[in-house]
């Protein structure tokens, strides 16, 4: 897991070194499952007019019998049963995939590889590059951000490593009854993927919101809770400071994660790397050593 993590930088440096030019299509659906339907979420969430869906609730509940004309699929292992079932609905679609030699891929009018490497564990490497695979295609330019990236690896893997300490101290010192994620605009999406990859890396539940969402009822179940709020200087950073405020006094441990030195939009390619580095920490703490027990990496099904 930590060798993965480590290669984060390098790959995103691969990418773009690599990837081919292209230009990502708005107005047309963006299907995916897991990681792969957080990263273009994060996009819409920067004003790109695009609509992210989930693969298999799209398939399922939200189709005509006349095939639409166009969409983007993504799917890390290209193997993921609900983006291959959403390749029927479409007349052409264009695969954000890192194996691209694997179904979704086969039957693409385009390909957009991901240039990861292989990746065993919860998406690290790969997430990182599919939101950098989106960006390029919507025209945003991420030199610096990336080289930023690649120079703060050891300050994001410190405070990955006090997180985990952090959560342990607390979990094993008194009874937690929750541990809640909450980001907003773009940074919902580090939210939705921060407490996927903690829940299947230490099998404890994390849930994920929208800050304001929390607000909305959530954050009633404060007391005794952990949360961890991300931040950036956005329109919601003033509401952020004082949601903080409210539920350290209503005795939640509120853990911060900011990246002050690059602007909001950019800060998902930076805020989700102590999480990363988090739940290899606390995994190795709670004695977990198996990352997929109940299903595989890739989910499957009929």
């Amino acid at each position: 897991m930590f060798n993965e993590i480590d290669e984060i930088a390098p790959r995103a440096h691969d990418f773009q070194q690599k990837a081919p030019e292209y230009k990502l299509p708005v107005q047309v659906p963006y299907l995916g499952m897991g990681s792969s339907w957080f990263a273009p979420l994060a996009f819409k969430y920067m004003g790109i007019p695009i609509f992210p869906e989930i693969a298999s609730e799209f398939f399922n509940y939200q189709t005509s019998n006349d095939k639409l004309p166009n969409a983007v699929i993504l799917s890390q292992s290209g193997r993921s049963s609900e983006a291959i079932w959403c390749t029927r609905l479409f007349e052409k679609y264009i695969a954000i995939t890192n194996s691209p030699e694997n179904t979704l891929g086969k039957g693409a009018a385009e390909i957009i590889p991901l240039l990861a490497g292989d990746e065993q564990y919860s998406s690290s490497k790969t997430y990182i590059n599919t939101l950098l695979a989106l960006f390029k295609g919507f025209g945003f330019n991420t030199k610096q951000a990336v080289e930023m990236l690649a120079r703060k690896m050891p300050v994001y893997q410190q405070l990955g490593e006090k997180m985990a300490n952090e959560v342990f101290g607390l979990i094993t010192r008194k009874q937690i009854h929750g541990i809640y994620i909450i980001g907003s605009g773009p940074n919902i999406a580090t939210s939705f993927e921060a407490s996927l990859i903690l829940s299947e890396s230490t099998k404890l539940c994390f849930t994920g919101l929208p800050m304001a969402q929390y607000d909305h009822g959530p954050k009633e179940t404060a007391a005794n809770s952990i949360v961890f709020q991300i931040i950036a200087k956005g329109k919601s950073y003033e509401r952020a400071l004082k949601i903080s405020g409210m539920l350290a006094n209503a005795g939640a441990h509120v853990i911060t994660v900011e990246e002050p030195e690059i602007e909001e939009n950019l800060s998902v390619l930076h805020n989700i790397i102590p999480f990363n580095y988090m739940a290899c920490y606390l995994a190795e703490k709670l004695n977990v050593t198996d990352t997929f027990l109940i299903g595989g990496k890739v989910t499957e099904t009929s």
